[in-house]
């Protein structure tokens, strides 16, 4: 059979998708994924409903909970420590009026999360493996290099949290690179429980986000917040020039690059009948229903924080330095020790969300890494590579920080900084390959679904260059600067201009499904 190209040197359609399936590398093999069953009355259910003739499934609880699982792991990114930091110093600097907008950036986040889940879901294939496929060869390095920085300024942050975290639950006997050590041991966990099954592994994170749950809950019980300043801090939006870079703050931590692309893959350990557009559709609905219960068990969550901080903090001369290192010590000198210790109440609830933020890290490199590269290797191998390029840089950074708090809120915000530079080169493949009819076939978004991301993804965009633009003007000056900020706005710009104006002539491509 002849072997067609493209002008990048790959194969074209058919012969394209076969040998693709001989040769690429899976998220999840086979073996690996979890059964759709069927109960006996669901081919009757069918036939009453028209299923296949236009018709829609039933709605079935047992099949939302077989659905249930990639939502919850892909939203510990929404709670990991870089985002308490944010929803603490939210809370201490601006009270209860910076909820509403937690609100809307949970929305937005969800949105870009339903659009992934999409992506995984109709095609068979993850958001790298698609970046890989349909940009050159330069470009595509350029992202994978781009999502890797994301992942380990992520990783820094959620080990830095954990390690945080150790230090408080052991009196400050270990210190910061110690918490560090025994943080990167999860990577051995994570490979462990993963031999035992997807659903064993989303177990565990079940239960730590549980703990986190409980753990704010509780916190947020012994506090006692203003429940009607709580309600108008949801209802009704407010900004003031002193909440401003709080504001930017909230929503800029929200998207993280990473879990664009992780959840686009952990929607493919469910084995489902491509060959049947209802099928496909009915584990869309069911992704998009469980992805929302998550983020709104997220966004509860980050409520607790935010409002804790709140009552405790607000309009007090300690409201601007609160963070990470101290918001416990600092909880624990205003309502004392009581029954349990509210801080170590704090360290358990930040334990839990970072240990289950750097598991997901680690996941999220692997598919990262194999769907840029697409080579085979161990997953033991890969996943010790993925945690070795996080936790080399954070413990020199442990060690070199370790010295004042003030030093490790400084680390933060040049990683928070490091990942809004990173965001455009994940929703922007994103938003370009769920539009496109020759990727998405039928299940492609629609006009007004188009426009809305669009606009969610320009909104936050222009978020994180204000972040940017401020950081920078405030950390660093001189002729030297200018020039340095005056070429990288060149190059980042004409960048994300090149992905947008390649998104627009994709190669036509259709999915597995369509040509199986």
């Amino acid at each position: 059979m002849s072997r067609l190209e493209n002008e990048n040197g790959r194969p074209l359609l058919t012969d394209r998708i076969y040998e693709e399936k001989e040769e690429e590398e899976a998220a999840y093999e086979e073996a690996e994924k979890v059964h759709i069953v069927r109960d006996e009355y669901e081919s009757e259910r069918d036939l009453e409903y028209g299923v296949g003739c236009g018709g829609a499934p039933p709605f079935s609880w047992k099949k939302l909970w077989l659905f249930t699982g990639p939502g919850f792991l892909m939203s510990i990114a929404f709670l990991d420590p870089g985002n308490l930091e944010g929803d603490l110093q939210a809370g201490a600097v601006a009270g209860y009026s910076l909820l509403w907008l937690l609100m809307w950036a949970t929305a937005m986040g969800l949105l870009v999360q339903l659009l992934s889940a999409r992506l995984g879901v109709a095609t068979g294939r993850h958001l790298a493996e698609l970046c890989r496929e349909e940009y050159p060869t330069w470009a595509g390095r350029v992202l994978w290099v781009m999502a890797e920085l994301a992942l380990i300024g992520s990783d820094i942050q959620e080990v830095i949290g954990s390690a945080i975290a150790i230090q408080i639950l052991t009196n400050g006997i270990l210190p910061l690179w110690g918490g560090v050590v025994i943080t990167a041991l999860d990577c051995f966990v994570f490979l462990f429980l993963e031999n035992y099954g997807i659903r064993k592994l989303e177990a565990v994170f079940a239960v730590l986000i549980g703990t986190m749950a409980v753990a704010f809950a509780w916190m947020f019980g012994q506090t006692k917040p203003s429940g009607s300043e709580l309600l108008i801090g949801i209802l009704v939006p407010k900004l003031s020039s002193r909440t401003i870079q709080k504001a930017v703050g909230v929503v800029g931590c929200v998207i993280m690059p990473h879990n664009v692309f992780l959840h686009s893959a952990l929607v493919q350990s469910r084995e489902i009948d491509r060959k049947q557009k209802y099928r496909v559709q009915e584990a869309i609905n069911y992704y998009s229903i469980e992805a929302t219960i998550a983020l709104t068990v997220s966004f509860i969550i980050n409520l607790f924080v935010t409002a804790v901080f709140a009552k405790g903090f607000y309009n007090t001369d300690i409201a601007d330095s609160i963070g990470l290192v101290n918001a416990g010590q600092y909880l624990q000198d205003k309502y004392g020790g009581g029954f349990f210790p509210i801080l170590y109440i704090w360290g358990i609830g930040l334990l839990a969300a970072g240990q289950s933020s750097t598991i997901t890290g680690t996941y999220a490199g692997q598919f990262i890494m194999g769907g840029f590269l697409n080579f085979k290797m161990k997953k033991w191998l890969r996943s010790l590579i993925t945690r070795s390029c996080a936790i080399v840089p954070t413990i020199i950074v442990a060690i070199v920080f370790d010295k004042s708090e003030g030093s490790v809120d400084v680390l933060n915000e040049w990683l928070n900084v490091l990942q809004s530079i990173q965001i455009p080169f994940a929703l922007i493949p994103l938003l370009c390959l769920v539009s496109k009819e020759q990727i998405m076939g039928s299940f492609k978004i629609g006009p007004l679904y188009q426009t809305t991301a669009w606009l969610v993804a320009a909104l936050v965009i222009m978020i994180n260059g204000y972040l940017l633009h401020d950081f920078f003007s405030s950390a660093v000056s001189g002729v030297l600067y200018t020039g340095f900020v005056t070429v990288f706005t060149a190059s980042y710009g004409s960048f994300i201009v090149y992905l947008i104006a390649r998104g627009i002539n994709f190669t036509p491509w259709r999915s597995k499904a369509e040509l199986s």
